[in-house]
């Protein structure tokens, strides 16, 4: 049975860590091969893109604490930042005292757009599309017969008038497709291609732009975590709950009424899942512009989560944003290391996937604001900053931790400061 909860992982080696990870996961240490190498080779990466001279390697680390809908995972998070990991680990560990991550996700439903333009009357032409539509989403299901058989395809047209455009007036038919396990990129765009010659023949119109929109509305996920009020002040003892609680709602206020604030916010929930779509093979691009347009979607860029109190006073956070990811098609079946962090995950859906994902974002928002309502960001990002300085000097073995350990002791998290203390050792190396 797996389990989330490692203890002492961060202190152990990293071959100690692959086999205390192999173990909770109920895996063998195999299964995870493609995580020490990265797994993809410069062959397959050559069929991947375009231009291929060689590869890029970030660090993959795991996750640890958390509880999803009631079930342990070890999640996996692709990311060059230090703290994320461990701030998103540490809030995972606080919320299974109030039972973890509740997530939800809706229907695979993504949106493709397909542009009418010259319509002579597009009011006319839109009647048109509307007494057509029961041919039209046929003709969309008889695209793809295999998603039709796991139960995807067509589920709605949608005509929209765009009346003030830079060309003039023109309109935008959305096709509804359900995607099943996949992000769905390619086959809404195949839909949308092969349904523009009829969409021409019924309303005299040209099809312009046929493509997938990344705000992806229709396909959301949600979570939610309650933080009891006792739990908040664990390593932060000089305060009491209620001081963190009411510091993280003041925090969050502060993002959800300035888009200044709110940009900062929302970079800081995509920490968290940007990590974890990377990982996964999933388009990340993709994520970011749809969840920074659901932002936005009031007309005023805003937060994505919500935080307040429940009747007991404990914390309440919510996280709501588009998460079109897959588990099938794309790199995600293509790279070996994707593959293992699906595997690793256990998730059987793409809806499973995104309502983890979904609770990695709270919790990582969780972490940011909880520092910021303390001790402020600088404390504990920089500390965990300080090993990456002393490897930027040049510092190897035992001395990274040492020459890290001393500029947090000194305030001082400079690579200035780091080469002029691991010139101290050297020097007391030679004269001893």
């Amino acid at each position: 049975m797996t389990t989330s909860r490692i203890s002492g992982f961060y202190n152990l080696t990293v071959e100690e860590r692959r086999a205390k990870l192999a173990d909770a996961a109920g895996q063998s240490p195999e299964g995870l091969s493609p995580f020490i190498s990265g797994g993809l080779s410069v062959e397959a990466a050559d069929h991947m893109i375009e231009n291929v001279v060689g590869m890029y390697a970030l660090p993959l680390g795991i996750g640890l604490n958390f509880m999803v809908n009631g079930r342990d995972v070890l999640i996996p998070f692709v990311v060059e930042e230090p703290s994320i990991v461990a701030g998103a680990s540490f809030m995972a560990k606080l919320a299974r005292a109030g039972g973890g991550f509740t997530a939800t996700a809706t229907e695979p439903h993504m949106i493709g757009q397909i542009q009418l333009i010259n319509a002579s009357n597009i009011h006319e032409a839109r009647m048109k599309l509307y007494e057509h539509k029961a041919e039209l989403l046929a003709a969309a299901n008889a695209i793809d017969p295999v998603l039709n058989r796991l139960g995807g395809g067509a589920r709605d047209l949608e005509i929209r008038m765009i009346e003030n455009s830079p060309i003039g007036p023109f309109i935008v038919i959305h096709l509804i497709y359900d995607v099943r396990d996949a992000m769905g990129a390619n086959a809404v765009n195949t839909a949308c291609e092969k349904l523009a010659p009829q969409i021409e023949s019924i309303t005299g119109g040209k099809v312009h732009l046929r493509i997938l929109s990344n705000l992806a509305d229709r396909r959301i996920a949600r979570a939610r975590c309650t933080i009891p009020v006792n739990q908040l002040t664990v390593g932060f003892e000089s305060f009491s709950g209620e001081t963190v609680r009411d510091g993280i709602i003041a925090a969050w206020a502060f993002a959800a009424a300035d888009p200044y604030r709110a940009a900062t916010h929302n970079k800081g929930i995509m920490n968290g899942v940007d990590a974890v779509v990377v990982a996964t093979g999933n388009d990340w691009r993709a994520i970011e512009a749809g969840a920074h347009a659901y932002a936005a979607r009031s007309g005023r860029y805003t937060s994505l989560s919500n935080w307040g109190k429940d009747a007991d006073g404990n914390l309440v956070g919510t996280l709501e944003m588009p998460m079109a990811v897959g588990i099938v098609g794309g790199a995600t079946k293509v790279h070996p290391a994707a593959q293992a962090a699906v595997k690793l995950m256990g998730v059987k859906t793409a809806s499973e996937l995104a309502e983890i994902i979904v609770s990695v974002g709270l919790a990582q928002n969780m972490a940011a604001l909880r520092a910021l309502a303390t001790e402020g960001i600088q404390r504990g990002h920089m500390s965990l900053h300080a090993r990456q300085v002393a490897l930027a000097a040049g510092a190897t073995g035992d001395l990274i931790e040492r020459i890290a350990a001393q500029m947090v002791a000194e305030k001082a998290i400079r690579v200035s400061r780091a080469e002029e203390i691991l010139k101290e050792y050297a020097d007391s190396q030679k004269n001893s």
